[in-house]
């Protein structure tokens, strides 16, 4: 992977910038072209011990974890193990019942099956139990119409994708075994974990806020019920770091996040090794069908794609840091996580962080936007110079 580049000041600049806007500890960096330009950070990875964030301290990031999911799903697509346009019950029989039988693969990455809410009698011990939550959710009625309706999958998004992943794969390896085999390992990504190791504990940074608030509507916590609910009081916890949960569940630094999305913005190749075909890679910045739409978990239009991953616009649900391109492949997390790789221009980029945000901000007010504006500034000096 080659040494760390040397810190940029805009970065460091930027960076302060960020906790002047209410940050405590946080890291950045990006790759170009398949080389690291950006590696760097600042703040408190626990203000209650005052230790400091490093290059290996690391990070929940939420749904971010769902482009690596939808990724390692893609690559047994690839091998003609998965069809998108199949109901999802012929990977995984048990789904197609209770309304659910035309349920698509398509529908579930888009985020249009109709089955947002998490079981209602979750909790953190039987969200860790992936044998339950598959089995809670095959006995599920939708409560929209599939296929229909844009209705953001917050949590449960990771464990439908998961098990059609499992159910798909000819040895039926569980998805983070998919995740390290088929991704981590081949990319040489050193700290990106699903789950977390206990060893690993004493890196992680804590998490500061982002439970929700007393008065939160009630289908917000149907799909993120308050019970398992991602932000610090259940996340900071070793049974959350422990859970396999595809869909908000990983925890790493910025420089592996932004190695994965590394391979997006190289159309599915990194330092030589391809994980998939660069037309496939492409065509993940389709839009998802009726994309104009609002979205009924999200309460507005989000650039979501048909794939799993959303794309760069200009809505109110979007993340001003990462732009109105829609051909930037992202996923923002809970809290305001966000690593995004860029098409057009080979740019992928991650920002961890553990002070967590309260809803969507306007640009002028967003920590992340000077860092994104110093690391295209770095990335445009690198460019004009090859």
């Amino acid at each position: 992977m080659g040494a760390a580049p040397e810190q940029d000041p805009r970065i460091a600049k930027a960076l302060d910038r960020a906790r002047e806007l209410g940050e405590e500890g946080l890291q950045v960096a990006a790759y170009l072209d398949g080389e690291l330009i950006v590696d760097a950070w600042a703040g408190a990875a626990d203000p209650r011990t005052g230790r400091e964030v490093d290059g290996t301290t690391l990070f929940n990031v939420f749904s971010v974890t769902k482009a690596i999911t939808a990724t390692a799903l893609h690559i047994l697509a690839a091998r003609g193990l998965v069809d998108y346009r199949e109901p999802v019950g012929t990977y995984w029989p048990e789904f197609a019942r209770n309304g659910k039988e035309a349920v698509t693969v398509r529908d579930v990455l888009s985020h249009r099956a109709g089955i947002p809410w998490m079981p209602a009698d979750v909790t953190p011990e039987r969200q860790a139990d992936w044998d339950w939550m598959a089995g809670a959710i095959a006995e599920m009625e939708p409560a929209f119409e599939p296929g229909r309706t844009n209705a953001y999958h917050a949590l449960i998004w990771g464990w439908i994708v998961g098990e059609i992943a499992r159910r798909a794969d000819p040895a039926h390896r569980t998805v983070d075994a998919l995740i390290r085999e088929e991704i981590v390992e081949p990319l040489g990504i050193t700290d990106l974990f699903l789950p977390l190791p206990e060893s690993e504990d004493a890196r992680v940074a804590r998490l500061l806020g982002g439970d929700p608030a007393p008065d939160a509507p009630a289908d917000y916590l149907r799909g993120m019920p308050r019970q398992v609910f991602p932000g610090s009081t259940v996340y900071n916890t070793g049974l959350a770091r422990r859970t396999v949960n595809p869909g908000a569940g990983a925890i790493g630094n910025a420089r592996s996040f932004a190695r994965f999305f590394a391979m997006l913005a190289g159309h599915g190749e990194l330092d030589g090794v391809r994980l998939l075909p660069a037309d496939r890679v492409d065509g993940f910045a389709e839009p998802r069908d009726e994309a104009g739409v609002p979205d009924r978990y999200l309460g507005g239009v989000a650039a979501v794609s048909a794939f799993g991953y959303w794309l760069g616009g200009s809505s109110p649900t979007a993340n001003p840091a990462v732009g109105a391109d829609p051909r930037i492949l992202h996923h923002p997390g809970a809290g305001g996580s966000i690593s995004w790789a860029e098409l057009d221009t080979g740019l992928a980029v991650s920002i961890c962080h553990n002070r967590m945000h309260e809803g969507p901000m306007e640009a002028s007010a967003h920590p992340f936007v000077p860092i994104a504006e110093a690391v295209r500034a770095v990335a445009a000096d690198r460019g004009e110079g090859s």
